[in-house]
């Protein structure tokens, strides 16, 4: 099948990549020149694993090709993704000045009927805007084909978003046409092969699904950040609470671990947008905004902890943080709460020795040239004449370090551990202050 990805940020790249990987025909198009340069010369504008060798092995085997010419595009694809991006606007709705740019392209240059896939998330009703602006582009040309619009959200994990996409818990696909329908499941059954996980539903029930199903993992990690914090209050152990609830099969395991609050690209515009599309059709989003409340203050939690142990002065202090990314596996730190608590540490006089296996990057974009922070090479060249070592992201070469190496470079033998790594226990036996969430 031929197919046209438009947009090659992490949704985009990731999906026309592995939609090559099944033999699909894939050109991927993007308005910066620059990206689509880098593409070309087998060099990722963003980290995932797998992704790299991946592209290049279907580059090789001419089954997916990278150019900013959209009208070619368009007009040789019989399947056509809009996976540009759905910034928060100021007032936390989603931003669809992309999506709906790329809709008046698509209008301009569709020449035979076409299957329009919105994979962005956008708000519920989205799809009907983008068929009225490419209806309005064919009205202007004088000309009609058929097409149909459908609303396929993705539900990728950064840093495991080749193996969601390859092998999928469930595929939901949006649209009331039952030529739209036989497409998509053609498109998709290669990817199901061994049980149909393919649910269609109306196209707002789909665009509701992505933004429910967000709200809902959101939900599970601020309930277990506020329990956590009431843990500590009454002197007992999250970790004890989560296997105690988890191993009820209604709740699961999944999304109950305590932490410095949740972030990325997905979770936090995504409860904001939900909260603004309630207020515009006047429904309760009273669930959603405590989640968002309890997020935002979660992230200070760990400067608290700091503050408390060395006071609110860090005048000379020097901390080493470990973790950057708002997760593992991914260099993604966007909305990461590891940005909240540098800002906090540095605004009240400390200096910061970080590290973090793939987010360096993104980090001294953000911060740029400030002077305050500073980057290492390896984990413990971090710790060397540090007050305390902070860990951020649970990075698995975090989850068993040296305790011989951290307790040698340290200044002082304090940890503040953000994402519940280490045994208490063990931790203080072994020389250390050690703080963390949740525990007495």
């Amino acid at each position: 099948m031929k197919v046209a990805v438009i947009g090659t940020g992490y949704v985009g790249l990731v999906t026309g990549t592995c939609l090559a990987e099944m033999g699909n025909k894939v050109i991927c198009i993007d308005n910066n020149q620059e990206k689509i340069k880098m593409l070309n010369n087998s060099e990722m504008p963003i980290f995932e694993y797998g992704l790299k060798e991946m592209v290049e092995r279907n580059v090789d085997g001419a089954r997916i090709s990278f150019t900013t010419d959209i009208q070619k595009a368009v007009e040789e694809s019989l399947v056509i993704f809009i996976a540009v991006g759905t910034p928060p606007d100021e007032d936390g709705s989603a931003d669809l000045q992309y999506v709906l740019a790329v809709a008046k392209d698509i209008g301009k240059y569709i020449n035979d009927y076409k299957v329009i896939v919105d994979k962005s998330t956008v708000p519920i009703g989205t799809a009907d805007l983008v068929r009225k602006t490419i209806q309005d582009e064919l009205s202007k040309r004088k000309i009609h084909y058929d097409f149909d619009v459908v609303s396929n959200p993705e539900f990728l994990k950064e840093g495991m978003a080749i193996e969601d996409f390859m092998k999928p818990d469930r595929v939901v696909i949006g649209t009331d046409s039952e030529k739209a329908k036989s497409v998509m499941n053609d498109l998709y059954s290669s990817f199901t092969f061994q049980s149909n996980r393919i649910i269609f539903m109306s196209i707002r029930s789909a665009e509701m699904t992505k933004y429910a199903a967000n709200a809902i993992l959101a939900t599970k990690i601020s309930f277990m950040n506020e329990i956590a914090n009431l843990c500590e209050k009454v002197g007992a152990n999250v970790e004890d609470v989560r296997i105690g609830i988890g191993s009820d099969t209604r709740i699961g395991y999944k999304f109950l671990y305590s932490g410095v609050g949740y972030g990325g690209s997905c979770f936090p515009k995504d409860v904001k947008a939900l909260i603004k599309i309630s207020k515009k059709n006047n429904s309760s989003s009273s669930v959603l905004e405590a989640v968002e409340e309890v997020n935002e203050r979660q992230k200070f939690v760990l400067v608290d902890k700091i503050c408390s142990h060395f006071g609110d002065d860090l005048k000379g202090k020097i901390f080493a943080i470990w973790g950057l990314s708002f997760k593992p596996m991914t260099d993604d730190i966007r909305e990461a709460p590891s940005l909240i608590i540098i800002n906090e540490l540095i605004n009240r006089g400390a200096n910061i020795q970080a590290f973090d296996p793939q987010a360096m990057n993104e980090a001294k974009r953000i911060f740029d040239d400030n002077p305050s922070i500073s980057y290492s090479e390896d984990q413990y060249k971090a710790l060397e004449n540090a007050d305390a070592l902070v860990l951020i992201t649970e990075w698995h070469q975090f989850r068993h370090p040296d305790f011989g190496k951290i307790k040698d470079a340290l200044k002082q033998k304090v940890i503040f551990d953000g994402r519940n790594q280490y045994d208490p226990d063990k931790t203080r036996a072994n020389g250390f202050t050690y703080f963390c969430i949740g525990k007495p």
